[in-house]
């Protein structure tokens, strides 16, 4: 077995390494710790080692510029294309050949090949030119060409032009209204003072407004913004409560009215506030091609619109019974949630379609006149529109009150 040797100092005994300044430096090599040199260069002679015994290792000296280990001191183990293989001398090895911070002898990478597949030929050195080419796949079907079975030739379809912007309608002027025909006959005047008729509407509006609202919490759709005016027999003062309706709700400073006269035979709401009757929501019902909202026509009163009932026809009770018919009544209110329809028809037991009507609305208001409507006449009117689950009486020209009201006279008190 090798056994380390110990060396004197060389270039003046008992200094250290550069200990007096002149940069030269011994080498010490201390005992069991073989291979434990200096980096340095000595400046005297270099000590040329024992020969090594037989089996032993031959023992170098390091070359400048070769990597060292800064731990160990000693360099690395030998790079290039001899690992795994004992480099040449004069690399030191020790004991049975490696690195004396490797003990172990370098043992590289087994280049094992893989064992044979079928089919393939056998491995070969990387870096080299197989001796056989890699068999070749077999080429992947060649799909049909499209068109397919039950598909059409693929047709490059020219862009559709762009559909020219329609602008809107041009808004229409607002019509006068007749405000002397109103005061003439008893009805509410806008802009006028408070007045015992005013104030008498005024309640019923609000329960009328109030059950709109109710309708809407309940989910009751466009159907809850509308209202129909009727009654059992003519003269009974209908179309005198819908436009005193209308003026009334017409004054709220949230809301608005849409009043359709729809008593096709008589016209008289358009007659009293001086609009001349044209076309209206039974022309919408019959072409659909017609915008019912175009042909809404606004006056000069604030919040007040009106709506003519259009050309009557032999199928009235049809039109207002078709699926159409609730989707034009419905452009009335669309983007208008604060709008109320109001729609004066004929009377109940004189006409047929008011009942169709009745199915469109959420509310019916039968004005009844005071001593002079039957109660069977009340019943058989009520019968025909319980299309309507909120019919409502409105007793009207009541000449007595049980506790004496009178509205209007507290606005003249002068006391």
């Amino acid at each position: 077995m090798f056994e380390p040797r110990k060396l004197k100092p060389q270039g003046g005994a008992g200094h250290g390494a550069g200990a007096d300044g002149s940069g030269q430096s011994g080498q010490v090599v201390p005992l069991a710790q073989p291979g434990n040199a200096s980096h340095a260069e000595p400046t005297a002679a270099p000590v040329q080692p024992a020969a090594p015994q037989p089996g032993a290792p031959h023992p170098g000296i390091v070359p400048q510029g070769v990597p060292v280990d800064p731990q160990t001191g000693m360099p690395y183990p030998y790079p290039g294309p001899y690992a795994g293989q004992v480099p040449p001398q004069p690399y030191p090895y020790y004991g049975q050949g490696g690195h004396p911070a490797y003990p172990y002898p370098p043992q590289g990478y087994a280049q094992q090949p893989y064992p044979p597949q079928p089919g393939f030929p056998p491995q070969q050195p990387y870096g080299q030119v197989p001796g056989q080419p890699y068999p070749q796949q077999a080429p992947y079907p060649q799909q049909p060409a499209y068109p397919q079975q039950g598909a059409h030739p693929q047709q490059s379809v020219p862009a559709a032009p762009a559909a020219p912007i329609t602008p809107p309608p041009p808004a229409q002027p607002r019509h006068a209204v007749d405000r002397a025909a109103l005061a003439e006959a008893g009805l509410i005047v806008p802009e006028s003072g408070a007045t015992a008729q005013l104030e008498e509407f005024r309640i019923v509006k609000r329960q009328l407004l109030g059950q709109a609202e109710e309708l809407r919490r309940m989910r009751s759709g466009p159907a809850s913004q509308r209202i129909m005016i009727t009654s059992p027999h003519p003269g009974e003062g209908k179309t005198f409560c819908a436009l005193n309706f209308a003026m009334s709700i017409a004054a709220e400073k949230e809301a608005e009215v849409v009043l359709i006269d729809l008593d096709l035979a008589r016209s008289s709401a358009l007659g009293l506030l001086g609009i001349p009757a044209g076309p209206g929501l039974m022309d919408a019902l019959v072409d659909p091609r017609i915008d019912v909202r175009q042909l809404v026509i606004p006056t000069d009163v604030a919040g007040l619109s009106v709506l003519s009932g259009g050309r009557s026809t032999t199928s009235d009770a049809e039109y207002l019974a078709s699926s159409r018919a609730p989707r034009v009544l419905d452009l009335l209110t669309e983007g208008f949630p604060r709008r109320i329809v109001i729609i004066d028809t004929p009377p109940a037991l004189a006409a047929m379609y008011p009942t169709e009507v009745a199915k469109l609305v959420g509310q019916v208001v039968m004005v009844v006149r005071a001593d002079s409507t039957s109660t069977n006449a009340v019943q058989d009117a009520a019968s025909l529109l319980a299309g309507c689950p909120n019919v409502q009486l409105l007793l009207n020209a009541v000449q007595f009150s049980p506790s004496g009201r009178r509205f209007g006279s507290y606005h003249g008190y002068r006391g």
